[in-house]
């Protein structure tokens, strides 16, 4: 990921000038609804990611979720739930859940910012998505191995989480 810390002298201090800075240095596409709202999308190994940002004045807060592409067809929800709650136990920022409105694996996380003289700070907001995308990438093949390999919970994290050493 592009960092700004060097090319960008005086960021805006709302957050999604701040997000639409990062997305723009990265070069991924995006669409801005409104002031308070954007939807980007990143490409990683497993699939494309779709981020969203929603800024809450009333709260200060901004909360932010990135959706794996890939629906949870309803006879394997009850498994990826205890997937979730398995990979859960393991996350110190955010955590995955799936909506119920439309079965998408997705993580979220909220950061609130009341009280903070200067708002979000760029490194806050790029640790956000970095965080979110190595946890999605990480985990993406535990949910891909309960929706379509008929896994256990426990199978396709104790396989997601194997790591090889050396090279072959």
């Amino acid at each position: 990921m592009t960092t700004l810390r060097e090319t960008t002298p005086d960021l805006p201090s709302h957050p999604l000038d701040i997000v639409e800075d990062i997305v723009t240095a990265n070069e991924w596409p995006f669409d801005r609804a409104s002031d308070d709202e954007l939807i980007a999308e990143l490409r990683g190994r497993w699939c494309d990611y779709r981020l969203f940002f929603v800024w809450r004045d009333d709260v200060s807060a901004l909360h932010f979720s990135c959706a794996f592409d890939a629906k949870v067809p309803e006879t394997r929800r009850r498994e990826i739930y205890a997937l979730t709650a398995l990979i859960n136990e393991r996350l110190w920022i955010g955590h995955f859940e799936v909506s119920l409105e439309d079965g998408m694996p997705l993580f979220r996380h909220t950061l609130p910012l009341r009280g903070l003289l200067t708002g979000a700070s760029l490194e806050q907001l790029e640790d956000l998505v970095d965080a979110a995308f190595t946890e999605c990438e990480r985990f993406y093949p535990a949910f891909q191995l309960v929706i379509w390999g008929g896994k256990s919970a426990e199978e396709a994290l104790e396989a997601a989480l194997f790591e090889t050493v050396g090279e072959a």
